[in-house]
């Protein structure tokens, strides 16, 4: 994950609707209110400082490199358009107080907002001046603008993670300390990047659960104030308990009288996406869900140019797919390829193609099969994956390591097997064991199996856990979006480079 997530985020896909977690503004986008002392806040004030200054920067040097261009442009439209950035930005709740933020999901806004702010700007000038370059200056300005922000945001974004990390995030309590509370509470402990810092229970009647997450009891309702006094405690998510509706209601109310953001775990969570609406009816709140169609006519475009994207991939990446096939033949021999059968959509098998990594030994099936499974899983290795690693041949490990044994795959995306972006396909055996053991399992087959996946650029791979995988991986079926492909594949080249 290249930055913190958003709290509205922090639950993808435990909630299914990021939307869900926000209390303070249920219409805004991208925020949750917080108190004024709070670290949130700071933060808001800090990207509002840094991109002001960024937008100031960006104007200079666009002012010093302009007569190479042969282009100028006049001081006041300049400072126009840095206003309209800014508010462009705060509109869209980019300096709304929240715990943190997805830098794509940043980087995508600020696009928009310069994008934006640069046809305004260019509006005007073509309507109150004659000047005739005006649309290359305004580019320009687009351009800088952009750049400078991004890099800004991005810098931000490692400096906060970074933060997070060593344990500065945000002070959290859980109310409730049920089997959601305490898988809240594991989620949060193991991903400290995502901004929220849990500290512990508050409770009067816990209940036993068989994975408890290690946080401790910090109290009951009755002691709500000390415990946030003690802890410094910003920030508050309501999962869920035996206490009655009324104090649960009350201790909400408490919280925010206390300045204390607070999220709230739905009812229901495991079914709600990202595409729902809040509205009030007879003044009571009704949170309306669309369900996903994943066999609709935006699917089928999709799958059309994943076709394109495929083909226009292999071309570009062709001097690897033939570094790869050279090695393989002077390392392994014929064949080049491993062939593997998979299950893709409505359960239809396919060969799934990898460049081979390991030496023939025993059963070749066993070479890089299940990824739900993990890897030690896959080659029928055991637990740590001990036995075979000794097959896997030098170029083959180079292989693994750069994800370049992955690229036959693009002919099965060309051949309408595979997607470029979908859940990762499994072996039949694989299938069978986990549909009646895995919650929801065979939704994963209601859309073509893919090269990466949400669950992979989560670092869902290997030797994790199946039921969280299958969870990410029907969290992007339930909520895609052109814009959720375009995150999922900039994100895998992340991952690849790090």
């Amino acid at each position: 994950m290249p930055t913190g997530m958003k709290v509205k985020a922090i639950f993808e896909p435990l909630l299914g609707s990021p939307e869900a977690t926000r209390t303070a503004d249920p219409v805004a986008s991208d925020a949750v209110d917080v108190p004024s002392a709070s670290t949130a806040v700071r933060q808001a004030r800090w990207r509002l400082v840094t991109d002001a200054l960024l937008l100031l920067l960006a104007g200079a040097f666009e002012t010093l490199s302009a007569p190479a261009a042969d282009l100028s442009q006049e001081p006041g439209w300049r400072i126009t358009f840095i206003v309209l950035v800014l508010a462009a930005l705060g509109l869209r709740g980019a300096y709304r107080a929240h715990v943190s933020q997805h830098f794509l999901d940043a980087a995508r806004m600020i696009l928009s907002a310069t994008a934006l702010a640069a046809i305004i700007v260019t509006f005007l000038r073509v309507a109150v001046t004659d000047n005739s370059m005006v649309a290359e200056e305004e580019i320009r300005s687009w351009l800088f603008a952009a750049v400078y922000l991004i890099g800004g945001r991005a810098v931000l974004s490692m400096v906060r993670e970074r933060g997070n990390r060593l344990g500065h995030g945000v002070p959290t309590i859980i109310l409730g300390a049920g089997r959601v509370g305490h898988l809240v509470a594991r989620r949060l402990l193991a991903h400290p990047e995502l901004g929220l810092r849990p500290i512990g229970f508050v409770d009067a009647d816990p209940l036993e659960v068989e994975s408890p997450s290690g946080l401790q009891m910090l109290g009951s309702q009755h002691d709500l104030e000390e415990v946030v006094r003690e802890h410094r405690i910003e920030h508050a998510i309501v999962s869920f308990s035996n206490a009655p509706h009324h104090d649960q209601l009350a201790i909400s109310r408490a919280l925010q009288r206390m300045r204390i953001s607070v999220s709230i775990i739905p009812r229901l969570f495991e079914g709600v996406p990202d595409k729902i609406s809040l509205e009030r009816v007879g003044g009571l709140p009704l949170v309306t869900i669309y369900p996903s169609n994943p066999r609709n006519w935006r699917m089928s475009i999709k799958y059309a140019l994943d076709r394109v994207l495929a083909f226009c991939a292999i071309v570009l990446v062709s001097p690897f797919l033939l570094f790869a096939a050279v090695g393989t033949a002077l390392t392994l021999g014929p064949p080049i390829l491993f062939r593997q059968r998979r299950v893709g959509l409505d359960d239809r098998e396919f060969d799934m193609l990898k460049f081979r990594t390991m030496r023939t030994g025993g059963t070749e099936d066993h070479e890089k099969g299940s990824s739900i499974a993990g890897r030690a899983v896959e080659e029928g290795l055991g637990p740590g994956g001990a036995e075979g690693e000794h097959r896997v041949t030098r170029f083959g490990s180079l292989l693994r390591r750069t994800n370049l044994d992955e690229l036959p795959q693009l002919f099965n995306v060309l051949r309408g097997e595979m997607s470029v972006v979908g859940p990762r396909p499994e072996r039949a055996a694989f299938v069978e064991r986990f549909k009646d053991r895995v919650s929801r399992y065979e939704d994963r087959h209601q859309v073509r199996a893919g090269i990466t996946g949400w669950a992979q650029v989560h670092g869902l791979r290997g030797n994790t856990s199946i039921d969280d995988r299958v969870e990410w991986d029907n969290y992007y079926i339930e909520n895609w979006s052109p814009w959720l492909d375009i995150k999922i594949i900039l994100l895998t080249f992340l991952t690849v480079f790090k």
